[in-house]
């Protein structure tokens, strides 16, 4: 590592391997959340369309 650069020190690494991580679960967390939201919405539907024909 030469003397003006810090870009690639251990601390940085530790910080953009932590934003990466942090964003890589929001972003799993949001998928997560469609994923349940959408089947829950479709099961409705089906369950209601039986019970009223």
């Amino acid at each position: 590592m030469g003397y003006c650069d810090r870009r690639n020190s251990l601390k940085m690494r530790r910080r953009k391997a932590q934003a990466k991580k942090k964003a890589r679960l929001a972003r799993h967390a949001a998928e997560h959340k469609a994923a349940a939201a959408a089947p829950a919405e479709k099961k409705a539907t089906k369950k209601a369309a039986p019970k009223a024909s």
